[in-house]
């Protein structure tokens, strides 16, 4: 019988594929012969720690956290872990054999359409993918290469072994591997005595602790949380009963104060604060957190020591400042009280029966819980430790701990800062409070909502700027005055002291924070133009305005809304880097252990910002400019003026020996009840915020501790610290659109020769500079002053840098840079030189050159 010849090419090829499968099985096979000697519960791979560094490449400090992974056995956890644990990862484990076909192709499906079906491993392909592979590797060939090292483990392991490896090798964020290291850093005791709400917490940390964790989202934890627990009640695996008792006994003891951190500190740490942020965004940033810890990754940060040192010395000092003024004024009114009104009050009770008048027993209360909380409580703290004593520890202990907690955020000031390079966004210092431990993690310069007071005033001026109605001598009168809501309420704002100065120009209104005029500046542009400017500047996220209290109303413009000191110093880097967005960043790049760059934010953002085009420009460069302007008078003369020596705290002198100072601008702010005292200002190079208050909001830090008195000096120091050194550097001015001009700084008008020294020099947007003649003084030569005017106007716009001066009130002389050629403006008909003077007549004019002054 004759054979075809497609069948021998068949068989031909079938032999081949036998042999390639033959060859490629018995290879994995060779890589899996000494699995057994391999996998051992307690035997790690050597792990490299992350290096962080600064701008200059020097060594802030190493993330490394390998001594947080404590071994348990699988005997010694509670039920409801594992059930938790099987809920929420795999319900089919005990079913399948290391994989699940129906979640590999829910997996896949979802990736394709994009929709959020839920991930495709099972347990024991996360494990192997933990042990065996590159979990930041998203490609194919890791998932198979996962997929082989799982059925392989489930040919060489129980299923229970499985799930101990996994419960002791993955990571659950926090800097903690393992139940047994999480436990103990989320909850404060052992794994042992986890309930079925820990455990719903713990499990949701996998797919993404930093996006979970409940200390910096409990809203979002506690949702999350619900739902396992659901789960768990529908499974069979606890009642509603149960779950719910669990859940609520949970919350009742969660400390809302505590914020996320790294479980181990490493105390060679020149920036703790920064670190502990660049921590966090690492977290945000690579899939698998585990790898900031383990895989030797090098951090390139925008820090500058050197800045860095200055700024921590500087919070140090003002801090200890703020606190030792502070409880000086309030103990001698305390002790003041208690000397003279306790027994007047003590004698009226006695007198007249009058029992809610004794303050004796609240007094001896008040004393003794004092005296347990210093003396009585760290004696029971240690003792607790030494004799193991856990319930003596989670009960009083804690409970005094908790009220000292309470107590310490309503009587101990603390402080932030940050600081950024306007033209790049870097944050070159950062300090989040004061001292950096355990007890005291939460970066107040980036994550507290406060208010901003008066230095909110310059965000809705840039806008009465841009407005065209209001410039920098526009005169406003502050003088006190009703406002009315929308509702028709009235609303009756003070000033800082209770002072009124009358008609004053809006630039002195401004660097003197003086309310009124600022209401009226606000009330000229309208609520919603003051409210969207602000937001656009501080780049607050639109999902986030609804809770920032940005409400139209006369309240917004002194400041009464929540903003978070990194988005003022954004804020403010805008009006220093010509109007143009600023996006703060911390890392500029991630690399390997190889010097391969994995991670690039800085080029991310600069390429997000390339394309947004014509819209990373947040204002015009003109009128950035005329904010630069405005807010120098702030150092020069307004509330910064002191503190920086009217900006002479700035003056340096080069190599050579001459003296030089370099140009800054702010702005102070105290919010309502002197509760809040902000500092805010930059020069050429950085933008830098400083803040003063207590977390417990409302605290009052009294008169002597305000913007300009307290935030103002470390302000002007640390600039003056960083900046010497640095080369003189002029704020950019824009080529077109902005004109300066010198008039009358009573009435805001023309100068003219009775204005005498009334006069102040200001920048504006071209075309709003003034076209009347000031009226107070004088209106004799009105025409004459207009005319000298409009001539200076139209040199000006012809790019003649001149100057025009009368002598005996008759002559006229040009000074001009090169010579003025005939028509140029189209109103002279003959050269002039560089110097030249024309006798004027009767109208003012210069009859030789037909210029009509008119």
């Amino acid at each position: 019988m004759k054979i075809k010849k497609s069948t021998y090419v068949f068989v031909f090829g079938l032999f081949f594929c036998a042999i390639f499968f033959g060859a490629g099985l018995g290879l994995a096979l060779s890589n899996t012969k000494f699995i057994k000697d391999n996998e051992q519960f307690t035997e790690f791979s050597t792990s490299l720690p992350t290096k962080l560094l600064d701008i200059n490449g020097e060594l802030i400090t190493e993330l490394a956290s390998e001594e947080k992974r404590e071994i348990i056995s699988i005997r010694d956890l509670p039920q409801c872990m594992l059930d938790a644990l099987i809920t929420r990862e795999d319900r089919l484990f005990y079913s399948h054999h290391g994989y699940s076909v129906k979640a590999l192709f829910r997996a896949v499906f979802g990736k394709l359409t994009g929709m959020s079906l839920g991930g495709g491993s099972t347990l024991t392909q996360q494990i192997a993918g933990t042990l065996f592979c590159d979990r930041t590797d998203m490609s194919i060939r890791r998932k198979l290469k996962e997929l082989w090292w799982a059925i392989q483990m489930e040919r060489r392991y129980t299923k229970d072994e499985i799930l101990e490896l996994y419960l002791n090798k993955i990571y659950f964020g926090g800097g903690t591997y393992g139940v047994s290291a999480a436990s103990k850093y989320y909850f404060g005791h052992d794994a042992t005595e986890i309930t079925p709400a820990e455990a719903a917490i713990l499990v949701i940390q996998l797919s993404n602790p930093a996006f979970y964790n409940p200390f910096e989202y409990p809203n979002r934890a506690m949702d999350r949380q619900k739902d396992v627990l659901n789960t768990m009640v529908s499974a069979g695996y606890i009642s509603k009963e149960q779950a719910d008792e669990s859940f609520d006994d949970y919350w009742a003891d969660f400390d809302y104060t505590r914020t996320a951190t790294a479980a181990v500190f490493n105390h060679d740490d020149n920036a703790p604060w920064f670190s502990e942020y660049v921590r966090r965004e690492l977290g945000n940033l690579i899939y698998g957190t585990e790898d900031i810890y383990s895989s030797g990754f090098t951090v390139n940060t925008t820090l500058n020591l050197k800045n860095q040192a200055v700024a921590q010395d500087v919070m140090d000092r003002y801090i200890r400042y703020a606190n030792r003024t502070y409880q000086r004024s309030t103990g001698e009114l305390t002790n003041q009280a208690f000397s003279v009104y306790t027994p007047m009050t003590e004698l009226l009770a006695l007198t007249f029966n009058l029992n809610s008048l004794k303050v004796s027993e609240q007094r001896n209360e008040a004393i003794s819980k004092a005296t347990y909380t210093s003396q009585i409580n760290p004696v029971m703290d240690v003792m607790s430790l030494m004799f193991g004593v856990d319930s003596l520890k989670l009960g009083i202990v804690n409970k005094a701990n908790q009220q000292a907690k309470v107590k310490v955020s309503k009587t101990t000031i603390e402080g932030t800062m940050i600081a950024l390079e306007n033209d790049t966004g870097y944050i070159t210092s950062l300090v989040g409070g004061s001292k950096f431990d355990s007890e005291n993690q939460f970066i107040r310069a980036v994550q507290a909502k406060l208010q901003p007071g008066s230095a909110f005033k310059p965000l809705y001026y840039s806008a009465a700027i841009d407005s065209r109605n209001f410039t920098p001598t526009s005169i406003i009168s502050d003088t006190p005055v009703v406002f009315h809501t929308a509702d028709g309420k009235p609303y009756i704002p003070q000033n800082f002291r209770g002072e009124w100065k009358g008609d004053v120009e809006l630039w002195y209104a401004l660097a003197h924070s003086m309310n009124i005029p600022s209401l009226k500046v606000l009330d000229g542009i309208g609520f919603e133009a003051g409210i969207n400017r602000s937001i656009a500047l501080l780049g607050i996220p639109k999902e986030e305005v609804p809770y920032r209290g940005f409400v139209p109303g006369y309240p917004i413009g002194l400041g009464v809304c929540s903003v978070r000191p990194i988005e003022l110093a954004r804020a403010y880097s805008v009006f220093a880097n010509g109007g143009k967005e600023v996006t703060p960043i911390a890392i500029r790049s991630v690399e390997d252990k190889n010097g391969n760059v994995i991670l690039n934010p800085e080029k991310e953002v600069r390429t997000a910002l390339q394309a947004k085009g014509a819209a990373a420009q947040v204002i015009s460069p003109q009128t950035a400019f005329v904010m630069t302007e405005l807010l120098q008078n702030t150092v020069r003369s307004g509330s910064l003026a002191g503190p920086s020596s009217n900006g002479n705290k700035l003056r340096y002198r080069d190599s050579n020996g001459r003296l030089y100072k370099i140009p800054a601008a702010g702005k102070t702010g105290t919010t309502q009840n002197w509760a809040d005292a902000w500092a805010v200002g930059f020069t050429p190079y950085y933008t830098s915020v400083f803040w003063f208050g207590f977390d417990k909001p409302g605290q009052s830090l009294g008169l002597q501790l305000t913007g300009s008195t307290l935030s103002g000096y470390p302000w002007a120091d640390y600039m003056k610290k960083v900046h010497n050194g640095l080369p003189m550097k002029e704020f950019s001015k824009p080529a077109t659109g902005v004109i300066e001009a010198t008039v009358c700084s009573v009435s805001g008008g023309i100068l003219t020769p009775e204005c005498g020294n009334h006069k102040v020099t200001a920048w504006y947007l071209e075309g709003t500079q003034p076209t009347q003649v000031c009226s107070v003084h004088s209106t004799a030569n009105s025409s004459r002053t207009i005319g000298i005017y409009r001539l200076e106007k139209e040199l000006y716009k012809a790019g003649f840098a001149s100057e025009l001066i009368i002598r005996d009130n008759s002559t006229l002389s040009f000074n001009l840079d090169k010579p003025l050629q005939s028509g140029d403006f189209g109103v002279f008909d003959t050269k002039l030189s560089p110097t030249d003077s024309q006798e004027l007549d009767e109208n003012g004019a210069a009859p030789n050159y037909n210029y009509l002054m008119d």
